[in-house]
C-alpha cells in the first residue's frame, strides 16, 4: 500500500508539470507570435496544433500502454515534450511552431492518458473520486502557475523554457523511482466483443463530461477574451476575471469528488450540471458589472470544473477494468475534438448573433447533459454485472 500511494503521489507531480508546460506554452507561444506581427486569426490557429496532436495519438495511446507498462509510456510522452520545448526557441517559423506544438500535444496526451489511467487503476473504489480529484486539481494548480513563466521572457527567450527543462527534470527523477506496471488484461469473452462499442454502450453517460470541460476551457481561454474587447472590457478585466473560474474548481475539485464516493457520481454531476448551466445563462445578464460576472464564474468553475474526473471516476464505477483504458482514450478524443470546434462555433455564434451567445451554448450543452444523467437507464449503472452475465 505504501508502495501504491508513493507511486500515487509521484503521478500527481508529474501531472501538475505537464500542466505548467500547457499553462505556460500556450500564452508564451501566443505572445511571441504576437511581437512578431502575426494576425490574432492566425495566432488562433496555430494554437490548434496542440489539440489536433491530442486527437490524432489518442486512438493508438492503448497500444503502447499495454505493450510497454504506464511507466514507460509516461516516460516516452515525456520525452517528446522535452525535445519540443527544446526545439521551440530555435525556430521563428509558424510552420516549425505548429509541428512542434503538434508534438506538444502528442506526449502532453500520452503522459496524461498513462498517468491518468495508472491513477484510475491503484485508487481504491471507496476513495476513487477523491484521488481522481487530486489529481484534476494537481492539474489545475499546474495549469494555473504555468503562466507566471511568462514574467521571466526579460531574462531571455530561454529563460521560460529553461524552467519547463527544470520542471521536467523533475518528473524524469521521480520516474525513475517507481515500478513499471501494466493494465489488466482483456479476457477471452471481451476479446470477443467490440470493446470501443461496448465502452460507449455502457458507459456514454461518463464520457459525455470531458467533451463539455474541453468545450468550456477552450471557450473561455480562447473567445472569452474576444467575447470582452467586443462587450467594452478591458484586458486587465480579462486577466482577472479568467482565473476565478480556475479558482472555483480548485476550491471545490476534492470536496466534490469525496462527495461522489459516498452519494454517487451521477448524482453529483446532476447536481453540477445544473449550477453550472444557470451560472452561464445569467452570465449575459451580468450586463457591465464585471464583480458579478467574477462571481458567475467562479460559481460555473466550482460546479463544473471537476467533470473531467469525475467522469473518469465514474467509468471506472460502472466499466470492467480492462476496459478502462479504452474509456480514457474515448474521453480524450471528446476532449480534443470540443477543444477544436469551440473557437468555431464560438466565433459563428459572435458574428451571427450576440457576444454573450456563447455562454448560452454552455449553459445549453450543461442543461443537455442534466437531462441525460436523468434519462439514463439504470441497469447501465451497473456494467460490471452485465459483463459478469456475458462472461
Amino acid at each position: 500500500m505504501q508502495s501504491s500511494r508513493f507511486t500515487f503521489w509521484a503521478l500527481i507531480v508529474v501531472v501538475a508539470v505537464a500542466g505548467a508546460n500547457q499553462g505556460l506554452t500556450i500564452p508564451l507561444l501566443a505572445v511571441m507570435l504576437e511581437n512578431q506581427g502575426v494576425s490574432s486569426v492566425v495566432n488562433g490557429l496555430n494554437a490548434t496544433a496542440l489539440y489536433i496532436g491530442i486527437v490524432l495519438v489518442s486512438p493508438w495511446l492503448e497500444i503502447p500502454l499495454r505493450r510497454l507498462g504506464y511507466r514507460s509510456t509516461i516516460f516516452w510522452g515525456l520525452v517528446l515534450l522535452t525535445g519540443a520545448t527544446v526545439l521551440v526557441p530555435l525556430f521563428s517559423s509558424l510552420t516549425a511552431w505548429f509541428v512542434l506544438r503538434l508534438l506538444m500535444g502528442v506526449g502532453d496526451s500520452t503522459l496524461h492518458y498513462a498517468s491518468q489511467m495508472w491513477v484510475t487503476k491503484i485508487a481504491e473504489k471507496k476513495n476513487r473520486g477523491r484521488d481522481l480529484s487530486i489529481y484534476g486539481l494537481s492539474f489545475g494548480i499546474g495549469f494555473g502557475v504555468g503562466p507566471l513563466g511568462l514574467n521571466l521572457l526579460p531574462y531571455g527567450i530561454w529563460a521560460p523554457f529553461g524552467a519547463l527543462l527544470l520542471l521536467y527534470a523533475v518528473a524524469y527523477v521521480l520516474l525513475s523511482r517507481i515500478k513499471n506496471d501494466f493494465p489488466e488484461e482483456i479476457s477471452q469473452t471481451e476479446k470477443k466483443q467490440n470493446k470501443y462499442a461496448t465502452v460507449l454502450r455502457i458507459g456514454w453517460l461518463a464520457l459525455i463530461p470531458s467533451f463539455l470541460y474541453g468545450y468550456m476551457e477552450t471557450t473561455l481561454n480562447g473567445s472569452f477574451p474576444v467575447f470582452a474587447l467586443r462587450t467594452g472590457l478591458s484586458v486587465e478585466w480579462v486577466s482577472v476575471l479568467l482565473p476565478s473560474f480556475i479558482l472555483g474548481s480548485i476550491i471545490l475539485q476534492m470536496p466534490l469528488g469525496a462527495l461522489s464516493d459516498k452519494v454517487g457520481r451521477k448524482q453529483v454531476m446532476f447536481c453540477c450540471a445544473l449550477i453550472g448551466a444557470a451560472a452561464f445563462f445569467f452570465f449575459p445578464m451580468a450586463g457591465d458589472n464585471v464583480w458579478i460576472m467574477m462571481f458567475l464564474l467562479a460559481v460555473a468553475g466550482a460546479a463544473v470544473g471537476s467533470f473531467y474526473s469525475l467522469g473518469m471516476a465514474f467509468a471506472a464505477d460502472i466499466l470492467p477494468g480492462s476496459m478502462i483504458p479504452t474509456a480514457g482514450i474515448v474521453a480524450a478524443i471528446n476532449f480534443g475534438v470540443a477543444s477544436i470546434l469551440a473557437p468555431g462555433v464560438n466565433g459563428y455564434m459572435m458574428q451571427a448573433w450576440e457576444p454573450w451567445t456563447i455562454f448560452w451554448v454552455m449553459g445549453g450543452l450543461l442543461l443537455a447533459f442534466a437531462v441525460a444523467c436523468l434519462f439514463q437507464r439504470r441497469s447501465l449503472s451497473h456494467g460490471s454485472i452485465e459483463w459478469q452475465k456475458q462472461g
